[in-house]
């Protein structure tokens, strides 16, 4: 690829997709260097961006973290696990990267352009993480959080409510694979005023208390006493 005016334009529309606009667009152009073309090209491998994927990765770890704690009270520290490594994973992030169109932005040595490397998944899946790592430097952790959140809630909701809807099924299927019935959930307490009420259940099955939950509702309450007990489920079987 012709790393001249061409390539500075589709860096430009890259930046006006992220929704940042970088102060130091070089930041930019580095996170988009791969080591094959830093050692072929610039006869420097340090100017890769490996160092700025290693930063990018820990921003999003924290930003999904904190998203996921904050968003889903219900969910036991396993199940938050599951859900970022699902956010995070290098088929996720890749598809994240091909909607930026960030393939064409890569600058790769000869060897990697001629083997596809502009779509490859490891390959788009570090160069994002990179970027996130140069808008944390560019710009800082409040601007570097709205940007991935524009890019993961949307999944990161997608994701979570699958599995929260997934609990109480699995559950069931459990339940009745091992009781022969269907768990039942009692609401035993209420709190808290009228705007910000907080529910506590208890799930049971054949006169047995498989789990208990609290949240915000009824319904996010009965969900993570439907995940504790699957969580008791595996622990035992």
């Amino acid at each position: 690829m012709n790393y001249g005016e061409e390539y500075d334009k589709a860096i430009v529309e890259l930046q006006h997709r992220l929704g940042h606009i970088f102060s130091s667009p070089e930041l930019l152009r580095e996170a988009l260097t791969h080591k094959s073309y830093a050692n072929e090209q610039l006869r420097d491998s340090t100017a890769c961006n490996e160092r700025k994927e290693f930063l990018g990765d820990a921003v999003l770890d924290l930003v999904t973290a904190d998203f996921l704690y904050h968003n889903y009270p219900q969910f036991p520290e396993g199940e938050l696990s599951r859900i970022r490594a699902e956010l995070v994973s290098a088929t996720a992030l890749a598809k994240v990267a091909r909607k930026l169109q960030l393939g064409c932005c890569l600058r790769l040595g000869r060897g990697e352009q001629r083997s596809g490397g502009n779509d490859k998944d490891n390959l788009l899946a570090d160069a994002l993480e990179a970027v996130f790592g140069a808008i944390f430097i560019d710009a800082g952790w409040s601007v570097a959080c709205d940007v991935l959140m524009s890019l993961f809630e949307v999944a990161a909701k997608q994701v979570a409510g699958r599995k929260s809807q997934d609990y109480k099924t699995r559950l069931q299927e459990l339940a009745q694979a091992h009781y022969g019935q269907a768990p039942s959930y009692e609401l035993t307490d209420v709190s808290g005023p009228d705007h910000q009420r907080h529910y506590s259940v208890v799930v049971c099955c054949d006169g047995k208390k498989l789990g208990e939950g609290s949240g915000s509702s009824k319904k996010s309450a009965q969900q993570q006493a439907a995940c504790l007990a699957l969580q008791k489920f595996e622990s035992t079987s």
